[in-house]
């Protein structure tokens, strides 16, 4: 639906290029998500991984900025023209730059935190959370780009929308958790919860924008 209200901009190579940067925004968040998960569990170190995940966060950043541009400069020149549909892709523009930040903080965690985790009752559930967000943030990525993928991203939707419910839960066990368990790896596990769940929400708004149903944008989080 949304590429199909764009179908205006066909000749628009700045708008298609925009695009093509989200796609990109969103598969170096993909990246990163992925490798700061890798160190937080010990499957790669942190000195391995950190120069690149910041390089990527930097690149994002700056595909962030280039999106922006894009679409002011394309307003300018087309003033009153689909202003809420380009709107709307600066700020899932937005969206995939915040995620980068997320990232970052999952491996700032693996970078404070080296005792491992020993709780199944909570170390599971986040990583399931973990390979679920993974496989979403593929699915969006390619919405960006495919429209046929656009039905996968609605489903999407869905499973943000519960990732978000089950971080919540996961918070809310640990703080009525009567057991004993360590103060550091009860931070870690209510930290990577609080995370996954913000990724989760700005991965909401993507597939929101590109299913085409821009009401459903959350502008309503205060997250900065």
């Amino acid at each position: 639906m949304f590429r199909g209200l764009l179908s205006v901009f066909a000749k628009e190579t700045a708008v298609d290029r925009a695009f093509a940067e989200l796609n990109e925004m969103l598969e170096k968040g993909a990246w990163m998500f992925e490798r700061a998960n890798d160190v937080l569990h010990n499957r790669i170190s942190a000195e391995q991984a950190s120069e690149q995940l910041y390089t990527r966060d930097q690149q994002i950043n700056d595909l962030e900025r280039s999106i922006r541009r894009k679409i002011l400069r394309h307003l300018t020149v087309n003033p009153g023209y689909d202003v809420p549909v380009c709107l709307a892709l600066i700020t899932v523009a937005r969206d995939a730059e915040r995620i980068g930040d997320y990232c970052k903080n999952v491996f700032e965690i693996s970078c404070h935190y080296s005792e491992g985790f020993h709780v199944p009752k909570y170390h599971d559930p986040l990583e399931q959370i973990s390979a679920q967000t993974l496989e979403i943030f593929s699915i969006v990525a390619d919405a960006c780009q495919n429209n046929s993928q656009e039905g996968r991203a609605l489903e999407t939707k869905k499973q943000t929308r519960d990732i978000q419910d089950r971080c919540d839960q996961i918070i809310t066990e640990i703080f009525e958790d009567e057991t004993q368990i360590e103060f550091h790896e009860a931070v870690a596990y209510t930290l990577l919860a609080r995370h996954y769940k913000r990724v989760a929400a700005h991965l909401f708004n993507v597939a929101s924008v590109v299913y085409g149903e821009l009401a459903e944008l959350d502008l309503s989080e205060n997250d900065y």
